[in-house]
């Protein structure tokens, strides 16, 4: 178990007395495009609707999408979800992210808002009901040090096996990282978020 699992076990911080208010964790994607960020907001009851959550800022310069002197970049809750990690009725917002046009007065998509115009194409089809899925594939890695990372399920410093037995695979000798694909499977079907399914790919970790 982690360091800050333990303290999180020891501070028994899921019972404690919120007050009514509630934790707002806004996410967005930064200027790489692949990385989020986030930053949290206390709200003073429970949120039953999107319109309900405000807009809010950060400095884009510090998240490479906005330079110095002209900074801040708007964030607009497009979406949230239960927090499957603070759990009671804290939530998780997706947002969009605008930068601010000093000159007219407007603010516009950032640099990585690709949803921005995502949307527009799915508002003109939103009379019919189009089929389409998503497939996120992802690698664990065990971190020794920051010069030592190998995949998971990986000899240190060699390769494993041919492909074959990995995919959906079961078992101690073929399959590494189940628990951490089960908690992600698990928190998404908590928060809502439509899931499929899971299984282990050709290559361990």
């Amino acid at each position: 178990m982690s360091k800050t699992a333990t303290l999180w076990n020891w501070y028994k911080l899921d019972s404690l007395d919120q007050r009514g208010k509630i934790i707002a964790e806004y996410i967005w994607l930064d200027g790489s495009g692949l990385t989020t960020r986030s930053k949290q907001r206390t709200l003073p009851n429970k949120i039953n609707r999107l319109e309900d959550l405000p807009e809010w800022n950060y400095d884009g310069s510090s998240t490479g999408q906005a330079v110095t002197g002209n900074s801040e970049v708007v964030i607009k809750p497009v979406a949230f979800y239960p927090d499957p990690f603070r759990k009671g009725d804290n939530i998780l917002v997706l947002c969009d992210a605008y930068s601010v046009d000093r000159f007219k007065n407007t603010i516009v998509p950032v640099n990585t808002n690709f949803r921005y115009f995502s949307a527009k194409i799915m508002d003109l089809a939103k009379d019919h009901e189009p089929w389409f899925g998503i497939e996120q594939e992802y690698t664990l890695f065990e971190v020794g040090s920051s010069f030592n990372k190998w995949p998971l399920g990986w000899p240190e410093g060699g390769y494993p096996g041919p492909q074959g037995p990995y995919y959906c695979s079961s078992g101690a000798t073929t399959c590494f990282g189940r628990v951490v694909s089960d908690a992600h499977y698990r928190t998404c079907l908590y928060s809502g978020i439509k899931i499929s399914g899971t299984n282990g790919e050709v290559m361990p970790g």
